[in-house]
């Protein structure tokens, strides 16, 4: 079975599967973007969560993160309020943690080429934290995450460490924060729109028969337009963040063979 192949088979058995997720359904912040790359025949989602605050409860011997461990105490997708969170430190029993996570988004890409496309868009739109894993079996995925999350330990073995207005104060930024990933993904939707739609204009002109010496010429036109494509979505905030960024390049992971 040649690649394509393999990748379309992939492809329908990853949709034709039943939503093992908490909520059992797409989160509706992401629910257009997903449907635009499962939509488009080089892509499909594995796995999203378009954000969250949540408030996790566990092991009172150490404040590590370990989600399949700790108790739920308050999950949201919304701006969250203090009661709310007040309410929900009544049943905490150990150390209770407060975390805002990011959208992440997991692709499954038909060949790197494909991946680097998404990922660049990703890059600039405000997700600094994307990547792209290659399995030896040919799976390429491509993983959206951004870096501006929030994780606050609010009490210990039951009792609430911090005061009242600090959580308060500690929400204001946490929900700040979920409006700006809603603002990231809405410039994801749009960026990806265009350089797709550049793309598809690229891949439809009709293919001549030209020299080797204009063939290096051609790849250079293509790059150019993708590279007009994404700069169109790089707006003046993005070019401050760019700044603020050691490395942007692509990270490639090299899989097991069972993969």
């Amino acid at each position: 079975m040649d690649h394509t192949a393999e990748f379309r088979r992939w492809k329908a058995q990853c949709l034709s599967k039943a939503d093992l997720s908490r909520k059992g359904s797409v989160d509706e912040d992401v629910v257009e973007l997903v449907q635009l790359l499962n939509g488009r025949e080089p892509y499909f989602t594995t796995s999203s969560c378009a954000g969250r605050i949540i408030l996790l409860d566990g092991d009172i011997n150490g404040f590590e993160v370990q989600k399949q461990n700790r108790c739920w105490l308050l999950v949201t997708h919304k701006p969250c309020v203090k009661d709310d969170v007040m309410a929900a430190l009544k049943k905490a029993n150990g150390n209770a943690i407060l975390k805002f996570e990011p959208l992440v988004l997991h692709v499954q890409c038909r060949q790197l080429q494909d991946a680097q496309i998404l990922h660049s868009v990703a890059i600039d739109s405000g997700f600094r934290n994307s990547g792209i894993t290659v399995g030896k079996r040919g799976k390429t995925m491509l993983a959206i995450r951004s870096t501006h999350g929030l994780e606050v330990p609010l009490s210990h073995k039951g009792k609430l460490m911090v005061t009242e207005e600090y959580i308060d104060f500690l929400l204001k930024i946490a929900n700040q924060k979920m409006e700006e990933n809603k603002k990231r993904i809405e410039r994801l939707y749009n960026c990806l729109q265009h350089a797709l739609e550049k793309e598809n204009i690229t891949n439809a002109r009709p293919k001549e028969k030209i020299k080797d010496k204009n063939k290096s010429s051609y790849t250079r036109k293509k790059k150019r337009n993708l590279e007009e494509a994404h700069s169109k979505c790089f707006t003046e905030e993005n070019v401050k963040e760019c700044e603020n960024d050691d490395d942007l390049g692509i990270s490639v992971t090299i899989f097991p063979e069972d993969y």
